[in-house]
């Protein structure tokens, strides 16, 4: 289900940060990012869903970090040195999204992006606010609320 504050033809510029999961260019908005880093050793959590990669102390915080290829039913992220955790907020806690590789930060008009199909390159379409055509690409805005659900 699409968010409706997507839907509004308003033209609010927004900066979407864009990143790879497998061969998949994603984007957050970058107002739901806290930081970005490629910290990668990780606690393994005993009996944790399989997405959960671990747990990492950050800053004297402890951070879930999910793997975000299996999340959205996709190939697990493939260790590699371009890997990256994007920390987002989500209901007072952090939690890190491992990607392969992250891409470049785009500015967009708000109401350039469309409606999520029902599936986006084999991905659930309900883990989208929506699908944002440039000329080189098509990138899956994820709806990180939707995305961290259990």
């Amino acid at each position: 289900m699409a968010n409706p504050e997507m839907n509004q033809k308003e033209n609010k510029i927004i900066e979407i940060a864009t990143f790879y999961v497998g061969d998949a260019l994603c984007g957050i908005d970058i107002l739901n990012i806290q930081e970005i880093n490629k910290q990668v050793d990780v606690t393994i959590v005993p009996q944790s869903p399989d997405f959960v990669k671990g747990v990492l102390n950050l800053r004297g915080r402890i951070v879930t970090i999910i793997d975000l290829g299996k999340k959205l039913g996709l190939s697990p992220i493939r260790p590699s040195k371009d890997n990256r955790n994007i920390i987002v907020d989500s209901q007072d806690e952090q939690i890190g999204l491992l990607v392969d590789r992250i891409s470049d930060v785009l500015t967009a008009d708000s109401s350039k992006i469309e409606s999520p199909p029902a599936n986006l390159g084999g991905v659930q379409g309900s883990y989208f606010k929506g699908v944002l055509k440039t000329e080189r690409s098509l990138i899956g805005i994820l709806d990180i609320e939707e995305v961290l659900k259990e």
